[in-house]
């Protein structure tokens, strides 16, 4: 069956002044927007991976429904320059607080990929007032969720890297829409330090209320035991939902089939299942 999809209007953009940045954002809309029952087509805020940006979203957002999407370019990222401070989740998550504030958005969707998911996490646990539903894609809620591998592939990550890095497409995107290029060395050495950085957020994500859909790749670059551990701690996953599905909690699982943690974005089966979450009734409290 064929998915319909709205048309996009052109994006606006702009830059908010909030933290000492200047953030730069994307709002689409669709050519229709209808905010409906139960806040359904609220604002859903999109948040890339490490040393992306805003573009890493181009093939989802025309397949996200009838909603505003506002991407976000994260500190040191895309549009948004960086400042004279370390890259980290809890300031980040507090920086898309203050663009929530700036746009005059009280509450919205919040969907985020690998270091963006980090972030988003981040803003439900700081911020929780201001998100409807949270969307976590290919990430984890402690360091150690990542296969042995890939710790010591963020263990290597610095400025030694950044030349050598140069001919990939991440840093010739990077460096498209930079506000300065040069900046590339420094980027690459707060992001490595921040991928270092040992962090359990367990109790945190226990704690949290919000309706919470994780999504990863059946070939992920995360221990699938981490996965399963991440679904029980936002309350999935811990007893069976019986016939009527009265004993089902407002988490959801989605693992996508021959999906790595670097394709996620171009999986034809991402967009049907986060607006299946995001369009659906009201879950119950959890």
């Amino acid at each position: 069956m064929m998915m319909q999809v709205a048309n996009k209007a052109a994006a606006k953009t702009g830059y908010a002044p909030v933290n000492g940045l200047q953030i730069y954002y994307e709002i689409h809309d669709p050519e229709t927007h209808d905010a409906g029952a139960d806040g359904l087509g609220a604002p859903l805020i999109v948040l890339h991976g490490g040393l992306g940006s805003t573009e890493m979203f181009g093939p989802v957002l025309p397949l996200l429904g009838n909603r505003r999407v506002i991407a976000i370019d994260l500190q040191g990222h895309g549009r948004t320059a960086d400042i004279d401070r370390p890259i980290r989740y809890e300031a980040m998550g507090d920086d898309i607080f203050a663009v929530l504030k700036y746009l005059g958005i009280e509450k919205a969707d919040i969907l985020g990929y690998s270091l963006g998911a980090g972030v988003a996490l981040r803003i439900a646990i700081q911020h929780p007032e201001v998100v409807r539903r949270l969307v976590s894609i290919s990430a984890v809620f402690g360091r150690d969720g990542w296969y042995p591998e890939i710790l010591a592939q963020m263990n290597q990550l610095g400025a030694a890297m950044a030349e050598q890095m140069k001919p990939s497409p991440i840093y010739k995107a990077y460096a498209r829409n930079a506000p300065r290029p040069a900046d590339w060395p420094v980027v690459i050495s707060k992001v490595g330090d921040l991928l270092r950085q040992e962090y359990d957020w367990s109790k945190d994500v226990t704690a949290m209320k919000v309706p919470t859909m994780l999504v990863f790749g059946d070939a992920d670059s995360i221990r699938p035991a981490h996965e399963v551990e991440f679904f029980q701690l936002v309350g999935g996953g811990m007893k069976d939902a019986g016939w009527d599905g009265s004993g089902m909690s407002n988490a959801r699982l989605a693992i996508l089939p021959g999906a790595t943690h670097y394709n996620m974005l171009e999986s034809p089966l991402l967009a049907p299942a986060v607006t299946s979450f995001l369009d659906a009734a009201a879950p119950a409290a959890k």
